[in-house]
């Protein structure tokens, strides 16, 4: 059933048009009585709508106002009602991330896309990776590093050259960014159940950050990811149009520029 919707929109011009057309279209409902989340944005917005209402166990049918809108779907005026009833749902589960700043606080944030470990000063970071406690690198001097969902596989991890994965993988990709030494370490792919502990090794000289999604936590000693099989997001896409397909079509773009 998804025709008791809430609707939740970025307020940038696309948005509030699509808005104006939907509610003469639709009956909107409140958040506690809807079946369906209705979210009108680009990625950025349905990540952050995303991590505030989960814990509603509702659908979630994003409509892009964005730039590519991976996450979301194409608005069609014609074809919306259509388009919604049809939909296809699927589940997908979140980083989460616990950071050790060098003040030993601890801060603990969920990642849709990745995790992002990036050097906070000119001097490039130090860091070792562990995966249930089997070394990954003892020591990478880079930019930083990506631990990638599936699901964000193919955002900042692809522009990384990180490999794309398959929503049913049951996987995760540790991914480089910019490695000096070793010059050609290419990353990893790990389980899901893994759990990756990150440690700056040179917290004085070569301070880093962490980021989930966009969830910034500053002059990090020692991170632990994992994912969270507790936290279920359901997303709906067009038939035509679903996450998998969007995937296999980065993969095969990928695949064509190697050639």
């Amino acid at each position: 059933m998804k025709d008791k919707v809430h609707l939740i929109f970025d307020k940038n011009k696309s948005s509030l048009k699509m808005k104006s057309f939907l509610v003469k279209k639709i009956q909107i409902t409140s958040l506690k009585n809807a079946n369906t989340i209705i979210v009108l944005g680009g990625d950025g917005f349905m990540l952050q709508t995303l991590k505030k209402f989960y814990k509603y166990k509702k659908p979630f049918y994003g409509i892009n106002s964005g730039n590519y809108g991976f996450l979301m779907n194409k608005f069609s005026k014609k074809n919306f009602l259509r388009n919604l009833k049809n939909s296809n749902f699927i589940k997908i589960h979140p980083l989460e991330m616990i950071v050790r700043n060098k003040n030993n606080q601890i801060k603990k944030s969920i990642a849709i896309n990745e995790v992002s470990i990036l050097r906070q000063s000119k001097q490039a970071s130090s860091i070792s990776i562990t995966s249930n406690k089997k070394n990954i690198i003892k020591n990478l001097i880079s930019d930083g590093v990506l631990v990638s969902t599936p699901a964000g596989s193919t955002a900042y991890n692809l522009s990384v050259h990180g490999p794309i994965l398959n929503l049913d993988s049951n996987k995760l990709a540790v991914t480089p960014i910019s490695p000096f030494r070793p010059r050609r370490w290419r990353g990893t792919i790990i389980s899901d159940r893994s759990k990756v502990i990150i440690k700056n090794l040179d917290t004085i000289k070569r301070p880093i950050s962490a980021v989930a999604d966009n969830i910034e936590v500053r002059n990090v000693s020692n991170i632990i990811i994992k994912a969270n099989k507790k936290i279920t997001f359901i997303l709906l896409y067009d038939k035509n149009n679903s996450l998998y397909k969007k995937i296999k079509i980065e993969q095969a773009r990928k695949d064509t520029s190697n050639n």
